[in-house]
């Protein structure tokens, strides 16, 4: 029976490829944990395997004290001595519980406390086995999918193949062996922990380190790599030895090192880029295909260039959906802006004219009170220029703007450029004193508007009905007299013109027998 039970444990332990003493405790644990179920007892118990017979026997343990605090968890030296008369302070006592008691339940527990113990055990062998190897390149076989993600074997364990890490070229097949790198372990997965990768960008460098023995034995080294799995490629290369090219020690004789890569990548786009510790000469080589003008470093400390090809150049550089510029971006690690020639002539001419163009200040604009003026300063907005481009959404974002003040600066804005900055000057006081009021209606509560209006119900009462009348009246009367005076005007001008020309008919007649005379 012990040989048979020992057999057991030793044919796990190769399965799991675990210890076979591990197993053991986890059969000990398990043991614990039935009998505790089974007596209902808080005492600290103890398993023990015997390898020769195959029992495993439960004891319940007491440590041996002076004075007893836990009954439970410890023993005087006086009963001590009567268990074992060369007990001392600080030993144990060992009772065995008999364990022929216990029932199918507690077995089946035993059963389910071995299984978690064998499956953590696993878990943390696998992880110690392949943690230390992420990034290294491996062969698998696709053994079955879950989903968009695929379950691949190993060997001794499985790993997964989430869809994010997969090419967009690529298509697998049930039994098929692939290339990948590990990509990482993840000790508190639910499934395999062991996450493997067909996109990233190791793969291509340990596929390179295999074909080209130059990069394997550290001749020539990859620096940098950028990839978009399953549209292209770029690797910065840079040879440590004068006498080797490393661009051309990577393609190989008409291309072979590099096309049997491209053959493993599914026909994927390779560019090999020559690494410069210069940073504008290596953006100028990573934006290949592409010719580059020039490039300017804006800022070193957040890492921007700015780069400027010829305007036939520039879809080359920025490349399919932005992919040329977006590698070569990841690839020497700054944000790169690209521009064409005439984007660039364009920038610079509207900066000079924007430098160059003479400035208004708000004050120049008529009807526009000072309190305004402030608010509009303090917003960041000195000039009528910077006023007169901003849109009304942007102004009621101002503190203290509103939507009626929006609507007045408009105006004052259309009647400054329409008068050339001087026709409006003449209604400066009566529009400041409009603004003054509406920002002062703004301002005020609405208890302070409804007395406002109750004061001006007040105004317009009965007795002051007649006054308005009579100004009424008079403006009337001064529009007659207004008319009367242009028609009397006419008249006068009718008048003397029929008088002009009588006397020029009289003239010509006077001359006329003269004429006949002659």
């Amino acid at each position: 029976m012990a040989n048979l039970l020992y057999q057991q444990i030793e044919m796990l332990s190769r399965e799991k490829h675990i210890e076979p003493e591990i197993v053991v405790s986890a059969i000990e644990d398990a043991m614990v944990v039935a009998a505790r179920k089974y007596y209902k007892t808080e005492e600290n118990l103890r398993g023990k395997f015997n390898a020769e017979s195959g029992q495993v026997d439960v004891f319940s343990v007491l440590t041996v004290v002076e004075e007893v605090a836990d009954p439970k968890m410890e023993i005087s030296l006086a009963d001590a001595k009567k268990k074992n008369p060369t007990a001392e302070v600080g030993t144990e006592i060992l009772t065995a519980k008999p364990t022929d008691v216990l029932g199918r339940i507690a077995a089946q527990t035993a059963k389910q406390v071995i299984l978690q113990k064998v499956r953590e055990a696993e878990r943390d062998t696998i992880y110690n086995e392949y943690h230390t190897r992420v990034g290294e390149l491996v062969t698998v076989i696709v053994k079955r999918a879950e989903g968009p993600d695929l379950i691949v074997d190993m060997g001794r364990t499985e790993a997964r193949l989430p869809k994010r890490e997969q090419s967009k070229l690529e298509t697998y097949n049930i039994g098929e062996r692939l290339r990948v790198v590990i990509k990482m372990v993840d000790r508190a997965a639910k499934g395999p922990q062991v996450i493997v990768s067909r996109g990233d960008a190791s793969l291509v460098q340990r596929l390179f380190e295999m074909e080209v023995p130059e990069i394997y034995d550290g001749t020539v080294q990859i620096r940098f790599a950028a990839r978009e799995a399953g549209e292209r490629t770029k690797v910065a290369v840079m040879s440590r030895d004068k006498d080797v090219d490393p661009v051309g020690a990577c393609v190989g004789m008409k291309g072979m090192r590099v096309q049997s890569i491209i053959r493993e990548l599914r026909g994927e786009k390779i560019d090999i880029i020559p690494y410069s510790e210069e940073m504008v000469a290596f953006a100028q080589k990573a934006l290949s295909p592409a010719k580059v003008t020039r490039v300017q470093i804006i800022d070193p400390e957040t890492k921007k260039l700015e780069v400027i090809v010829e305007d036939s150049q520039l879809s080359l550089a920025i490349g399919k959906k932005g992919q040329n510029v977006r590698l070569a971006s990841k690839l020497i690690g700054w944000d790169i802006d690209i521009k064409s020639e005439e984007e660039k002539r364009r920038e610079i001419e509207e900066q000079m004219t924007a430098l160059t163009a003479p400035t208004t200040p708000l004050t120049a604009l008529a009807g526009v009170g000072p309190k305004t003026i402030e608010k509009i300063e303090a917003a960041g907005i000195t000039n009528v220029e910077k006023l007169a481009g901003m849109t009304p959404e942007q102004l009621m974002e101002i503190p203290g703007i509103g939507e009626k003040m929006v609507d007045k600066i408009y105006q004052a804005v259309n009647r400054f450029y329409e008068g050339g900055g001087e026709a409006a000057a003449g209604e400066a006081v009566e529009n400041t004193d409009a603004l003054a009021e509406e920002e002062a209606g703004e301002a005020a509560t609405a208890e302070e508007a409804s007395a406002a209006a109750s004061e001006a119900g007040a105004v317009e009462s009965p007795e002051a009905a007649p006054e308005n009348e009579q100004a009424a009246e008079n403006e009337q009367s001064a529009v007659a007299e207004a008319e009367e005076e242009s028609a009397a005007t006419s008249e006068n001008a009718e008048n003397e013109n029929v008088e002009e020309v009588e006397s020029a008919e009289e003239k010509k007649n006077a001359e006329r027998p003269e004429e006949a005379k002659s």
